[in-house]
């Protein structure tokens, strides 16, 4: 495993994997699946040379977002256990921002790399429950989040979304996931992307939270950023 620190930074070692899965597959477009596409990917994908398809799960909120989206040639809303994914067509699944809101985790994103073809990326975007932040979140009462989001997140963000931060929702939770299907690990970041970067409230909790817990939750950190790559190996493990 490379581990990337602060002089990358998560949307550049994306957009460098992306190019090199592109010219990989040289002769035919890009087909890449946004799981979590309530958010925008903040990919840079050259759409004429793409096929961007879109999944989420069917919540208001999200629902309200996707009307006009120029991003995704289709996108579709549902259970994300049982919306379809066809295996094996997919260069790249982009899941963002997904796996902490929903429970079982690891079945959505077991459906999700059956999509990827051999050699194929994902790019995973989490909240990480080990943070100070994920703790806050995980310590704060439903309707108290929904009373204080919109003071709390950029204007236009989709929201407040559930939160359940199941227990594999960790950089160590996600590793042992890849080892037990043998998945690569190929690059890992750490970055502070939400409340607890861009608002004060949210930097003073997540402090407090940190040295409440005497480092164990740090605040360094909020967001999980890693490139998982599905091996080309035909005795690998089928995933």
């Amino acid at each position: 495993m490379t581990e990337v620190r602060s002089i990358v930074t998560r949307s550049d070692l994306f957009d460098q994997r992306i190019r090199e899965r592109l010219e990989e597959v040289t002769g035919r477009r890009l087909d890449v699946l946004l799981a979590g596409c309530g958010f925008p990917s903040g990919l840079a994908l050259d759409r004429a040379r793409s096929r961007v398809v879109g999944i989420d799960e069917d919540l208001p909120a999200v629902r309200a977002s996707m009307p006009g989206r120029k991003d995704l040639d289709s996108w579709a809303l549902g259970d994300l256990r049982t919306v379809p994914v066809p295996p094996r067509s997919f260069d790249v699944v982009c899941v963002s921002f997904l796996l902490e809101r929903v429970r079982h985790p690891e079945l959505v994103l077991d459906r999700l790399l059956a999509g990827l073809r051999p050699g194929g990326l994902a790019l995973l975007r989490m909240r990480d429950r080990a943070s100070a932040y994920g703790m806050c979140v995980r310590l704060t009462p439903s309707l108290v989040r929904r009373m204080l989001w919109r003071s709390l997140v950029p204007k236009g963000t989709v929201g407040p979304l559930p939160t359940v931060y199941g227990p594999a929702i960790s950089k160590e939770g996600i590793h042992a996931f890849c080892l037990a299907r043998g998945l690569m690990v190929t690059d890992e970041i750490l970055e502070s992307s939400g409340p607890a970067a861009v608002r004060s409230l949210g930097r003073a909790a997540c402090s407090a939270v940190e040295a409440a817990s005497g480092g164990r939750f740090p605040a360094t950190h909020d967001e999980i950023g890693m490139v998982i790559r599905k091996p080309e190996n035909h005795f690998a493990r089928l995933v």
